[in-house]
């Protein structure tokens, strides 16, 4: 993974893996640094060309093992912040069904991976987890302000 300079702008995208049976993928995120947060599979467009479903379907597999076709994933929309001092840029992309095991690929940021019930998300969500999500969940809270969302069409 490349590292940017302090300030730049992050572009990453947010993985929504739903489950077979109704539910969704989410990972406890342990990120030295900050409190921890439940969190959606993602992170940073890192590659030259790389498309947002590209990037996903890497993520996903770096930080789960899971592999899933970057061509049957879906952009719903994007999401732009500036919460942490710089404008962060994230693409809510939906995946294919999967209830293929996840791993802990990351043990220095995440504690381990669930599926969890619609009705019954854990809390407290990463920022960026919980905005993607809205692109998806029916009767999601609005956007907090500060924070602008793009539905595509």
């Amino acid at each position: 993974m490349s590292r940017q300079p302090a300030g730049a702008p992050l572009i990453g995208a947010g993985v929504i893996v739903p489950s077979g049976r109704g539910g969704v993928l989410l990972g406890r995120r342990t990120t030295a640094g900050e409190p921890p947060t439940w969190s959606l599979p993602g992170g940073k467009v890192d590659h030259p060309g790389e498309s947002f479903e590209r990037a996903a379907a890497r993520e996903l597999a770096e930080e789960t093992g899971i592999v899933l076709p970057a061509e049957r994933m879906r952009v719903l929309g994007v999401v732009l912040d500036h919460l942490d001092g710089r404008p962060r840029l994230t693409a809510a992309v939906l995946a294919p069904p999967s209830d293929a095991p996840a791993e802990v690929t990351e043990p220095h940021a995440c504690a381990g991976w669930e599926r969890f019930a619609l009705d019954a998300l854990p809390g407290p969500m990463f920022g960026p987890s919980a905005w993607v999500l809205s692109y998806w969940l029916p009767g999601a809270p609005p956007l907090p302000p500060g924070v602008h969302g793009y539905p595509l069409a």
